[in-house]
């Protein structure tokens, strides 16, 4: 195993909040409007599987997006994410307030992310994550690049890494 392998691992043990964000990360990132303006998401059921098996293991999940859509409150609910945070003008302030809510130290924290808004809170986490598909300044911002882009599993990838870094491997049922 290197050194950066053996970096990556020790963050990912480490983690005991991990947060996401939504378009771009737990979708593609498109967005697909209805007639009556309504947005809709498509979500992957393995990164939602992958989701309830890290709460399963005791590590909290969060969502924290600068949208607003009922489909992400949805969502969460069915993976059972307690902690969400949509509409964030300000992800840093939001996910401040989040981790010291919860208690969790930002060396404890994870974010998975894939554009601009997300460097801040990035860059004040203990394990940052950037999609395969990420703007470039996320992925050189990042301690691990996903192989999956968003909406395609890199949600389920950065998963069963913190599960297996932590002992817990990715076979499990919620």
């Amino acid at each position: 195993m290197s050194s950066e392998s053996d970096a990556v691992a020790a963050r990912a043990r480490a983690v005991r909040l991990a947060v996401f964000d939504v378009d771009g990360v737990m979708t593609d990132g498109t967005l697909y409007f209805g007639a009556q303006g309504e947005a809709f998401k498509a979500f992957n059921t393995l990164d939602g599987h992958g989701v309830k098996m890290l709460q399963s293991a005791g590590i909290a999940a969060a969502i924290l997006s600068g949208r607003s859509s009922e489909a992400v409150a949805r969502r969460a609910a069915e993976l059972g994410i307690r902690h969400v945070v949509q509409g964030a003008d300000d992800k840093v302030a939001a996910f401040e307030e989040m981790r010291t809510r919860l208690g969790v130290d930002a060396s404890a924290c994870a974010f998975v992310g894939d554009d601009i808004p997300d460097l801040a809170v990035m860059r004040r986490c203990g394990f940052a994550v950037a999609v395969a598909n990420a703007a470039d300044p996320v992925k050189s911002a990042a301690h691990y690049v996903t192989r999956a882009t968003g909406g395609r599993g890199a949600v389920r990838e950065f998963c069963d890494l913190v599960l297996r870094a932590q002992g817990h491997g990715s076979e499990g049922s919620p």
